[in-house]
């Protein structure tokens, strides 16, 4: 069809349509929205529609210099400043119809340089942003403010730092550049916010059950010691037992990404391995679904951060740490100094020392790198079935300790036989 139209009037009938589904959009907002105060709306669907054609028109006559279109943007902006005045007077700040206005009298110039995707953005957008004002409101009232704070600070180490590192290495015992040191952290870092957001604003009613696979994306240790005291809180609670061995048995395939976007061949080596091991742990955790309480409830989650930048530098120190020290030891003392290592890691966040395994150059073979990783995965499980008894009471969370600790015997069995 547009091979038998011309390119200006397919423009033109983007342009109307545009601003007249705009000028329609805000009439239904207005009904619904604001019902009782049709006073504080600019237009109709009709006005809507002739600025979108005044843009076209004033853009098309003069599309270098600008003056007709300027000036005519500088007329409509005097008619609304009078129209808002008396709002103002009347004790009402907003600009919104505005801003749409302003929108809707782009169109002319975006539908005749861009492509037909960018003007249909932008009616999206405005379609959307208009729908959108209860749940914004709503979300606005519940989010934690502090963490737009450290997400912006975390993007501005990640997309503007990060590129102006240097990308060659600079320490003789660290085989990293800057530059993958600081990816390394920004890849964990995504996936450890991502499942903290997950858990706090898309599950806000989430059971324990959920708790544990949610939280096992980001900290199967912290889920781990949360839902233990509350299972000693409650006196004990299946629902509990099975929340804490999900979230072990999600950490196998949180993993198992972290491999696969740093290392694809032992991604490769650890896939079957560790999706074994993690549909064993759901299946315990099944065992105590149906034993469950009745009435089930939400742990109190402290309202903990994990993007917050101390902790992303904490992680990159110890990043460098943890391969410095593996140079170290597997040049000293091969492979079962990397073996007595790796269990020694997992007692700790074994993150920082598996990224170590995955971005470095050492003097042992891929076998080796992969047998470290499953040893300290299990001897991070062992630590978590401490930690269950410790924070929850050996009478209380004996049965989810039991059964990661059996994970981490079969992962530990596992890594020394590989």
């Amino acid at each position: 069809m547009t091979h038998f139209l011309a390119p200006d009037l397919i423009h033109f009938i983007l342009t109307v349509t545009f601003g007249f589904l705009i000028g329609l959009e805000i009439r239904s907002y207005r009904e619904h929205f604001h019902p009782d105060k049709p006073q504080d709306f600019f237009g109709t669907a009709r006005t809507y529609t002739f600025v979108a054609i005044l843009g076209y028109l004033f853009y098309r006559l003069d599309p270098d210099r600008l003056i007709l279109y300027t000036t005519v943007l500088i007329g409509l902006t005097m008619l609304y400043a009078i129209f808002y005045a008396s709002k103002v007077r009347e004790g009402r700040h907003s600009i919104l119809l505005y801003l749409v206005l302003l929108s809707v009298y782009a169109f002319g110039p975006l539908t005749q340089r861009f492509p037909l995707w960018m003007p249909a953005l932008l009616f999206v957008l405005i379609v959307f942003l208009l729908n959108a004002k209860s749940a914004i409101s709503r979300f606005a009232l519940h989010v934690n403010t502090y963490e737009f704070e450290t997400l912006g600070k975390m993007v501005l180490l990640s997309a503007v730092i990060l590129p102006i590192l240097p990308d060659t290495r600079v320490l003789p015992y660290i085989p990293l550049s800057p530059f993958k040191i600081w990816l390394a952290v920004v890849v964990i870092s995504a996936i450890s916010y991502g499942g903290y957001l997950a858990q706090k604003y898309f599950f806000p009613n989430r059971g324990y059950f959920l708790t544990g696979i949610i939280g096992g994306t980001y900290s199967s240790t912290a889920t781990t010691v949360v839902l233990a005291r509350k299972a000693r809180q409650m006196g004990g609670n299946p629902l509990i037992d099975a929340g804490i061995i999900a979230a072990t048995a999600v950490m196998y395939l949180r993993l198992i990404v972290v491999a696969f976007v740093f290392n694809v061949t032992v991604g490769m080596k650890l896939l079957v391995p560790f999706l074994i091991l993690s549909v064993l742990g759901i299946l315990f955790s099944l065992l105590y679904i149906r034993q469950g309480k009745a009435a089930e409830g939400t742990p109190d989650f402290v309202d903990n951060n994990p993007l917050e930048l101390k902790t992303a530098f904490a992680f990159a120190f110890l990043f460098v740490l943890m391969m410095m020290v593996t140079t170290y030891v597997t040049h000293h003392y091969g492979i079962e100094g990397l073996k007595v290592l790796s269990f020694a890691a997992g007692l700790t966040d074994i993150d920082p020392f598996v990224l170590s395994l995955l971005t470095g150059k050492y003097t042992v073979g891929m076998e080796q790198i992969v047998s470290a990783i499953v040893i300290a995965a299990g001897s991070n499980n062992l630590l978590k079935a401490l930690y269950a008894l410790w924070f929850g009471g050996p009478k209380v969370t004996w049965r989810s300790a039991l059964w990661i600790m059996v994970l981490g015997i079969l992962t530990i069995a596992y890594g020394l036989y590989i």
